[in-house]
């Protein structure tokens, strides 16, 4: 029959619920259950200690001499009165202790079910309401299950269960069970009633705090981190900008000999992070962007936002990136979309302009490749196939025909 109080007493520990929440809830409880026995709570106190984890039920009536009990809910006989303690008088307020025995064993489970179900409620709201004022935070935790789709990892300084998509996870993370994870706080979902918490390792504001957490200058204002993009566990770009004439933001970041910026490319998975200098002049912040390429001219379209940029041709390749991947960030750094080009003010004496080939290629192809600045075999085929789809209207097909026909001029 004491199962409701030692139910109780388990609550008291809970570190999610705030005390003043804890004990609305059980009174409302205990409340109900005095309604449904006497048909009223307005006459009852209930007392909840949260230190001690335990309650009492006291029923208050006014006494009242014997016969002239007119309503049993506010009233006691003076008889009845005094066999609860010998020292009450007419008049005064009556205070009878209740016991759990006293309302029986099915109200009282049925309470206990009530609690139990309010508690796991208020537990659920608070993990929601604590996780979504945390988005953006970094947490640290243990593996504890690893699945196909997505991993589940306990919070390091809460105990609450989060989960790691896969799709959340940089190339090469590979976890199992037991491992340590670092991630970030991306989003609170609720799913059949319950909070979802769902980290991330792709998401460009963990790069933003593992930074911010490496460099001081950051977490103390006096270096922005302007913008960042990411092609996660392959390439990032960062752009900031300092408060500070003193302070030069890229070597701040980057640390002496790389010690800031090498922890956070292991726990990156080697990601290469480009650190640039945010500024205001276009031009200037697209050669940076593009870096480690060296940009000799850039001319800018401001009203459809686009740049053509000039380069030496051994610069090209490294302007476009492995699989794009530096124009790709480049253009999302700046907003600009970049087209590169060579600098081509003589031929190269091992290359062949391509009019050399119109009895293999149609006039109209090539014309299609000189409007984007490829006037010679090389110049096309320093460039990936999906570049000359993208910045052409010619088929894949057809794309296909010219490298072949252009790389076997220079097979031996």
């Amino acid at each position: 029959m004491m199962n409701l109080v030692e139910t109780f007493s388990e609550f008291k520990n809970i570190k999610n619920i705030d005390r003043p929440t804890m004990v609305r809830v059980l009174e409302d409880v205990f409340r109900t259950l005095i309604r449904k026995k006497y048909g009223s709570d307005e006459n009852f106190d209930v007392i909840v200690n949260t230190t001690k984890g335990d309650l009492e039920l006291w029923r208050v009536r006014e006494i009242v001499p014997d016969g002239e009990v007119t309503d049993d809910r506010s009233q006691i006989s003076i008889s009845e009165a005094l066999a609860i303690d010998e020292d009450y008088e007419i008049g005064e307020e009556c205070y009878e202790q209740l016991h759990l025995e006293d309302f029986g064993r099915r109200a009282i489970m049925a309470a206990r079910q009530t609690l139990i179900s309010r508690i796991m409620e208020l537990e659920k709201d608070e993990i929601y309401r604590k996780y979504s004022d945390r988005i953006g935070e970094i947490v640290y935790g243990e593996v504890h299950q690893a699945l196909r789709r997505e991993y589940f990892i306990i919070d390091d300084a809460t105990g609450n269960e989060l989960v790691l998509p896969k799709h959340e996870t940089i190339k090469g993370d590979n976890f199992r069970k037991g491992d340590m994870v670092r991630a970030v706080i991306k989003d609170v979902e609720m799913r059949n009633n319950n909070p979802v918490v769902i980290a991330s390792r792709t998401d460009n504001i963990f790069l933003e705090k593992l930074l911010e957490q490496e460099v001081p200058e950051i977490e103390d204002g006096l270096i922005s981190i302007r913008k960042i993009e990411r092609i996660p566990g392959e390439r990032a770009k960062v752009a900031v900008e300092s408060y500070d004439d003193r302070i030069d933001p890229v070597g701040a970041c980057v640390g002496m000999k790389g010690s800031r910026i090498h922890g956070i490319v292991r726990e990156l998975n080697n990601e290469n992070i480009d650190i640039i200098n945010y500024t205001n002049n276009v031009s200037l912040y697209i050669q940076r962007a593009l870096t480690p390429a060296k940009v000799t001219t850039i001319d800018l379209d401001m009203d459809k936002m686009r740049a053509d940029v000039y380069l030496e041709p051994d610069q090209v390749s490294l302007a476009i990136g492995k699989s794009g991947s530096n124009i790709k960030l480049a253009s999302r750094l700046t907003g600009f979309e970049i087209d590169v080009y060579r600098n081509v003010d003589e031929i190269e004496i091992d290359d062949v302009d391509l009019d050399e080939f119109k009895d293999e290629i149609d006039e109209w192809v090539i014309e299609a490749l000189k409007n984007i600045g490829c006037d010679t075999a090389k110049s096309v085929l320093n460039l990936s196939k999906e570049e000359l789809l993208r910045r052409t209207d010619l088929e894949e097909e057809t794309i296909t025909y010219i490298m072949d026909v252009l790389a076997a001029e220079f097979e031996e």
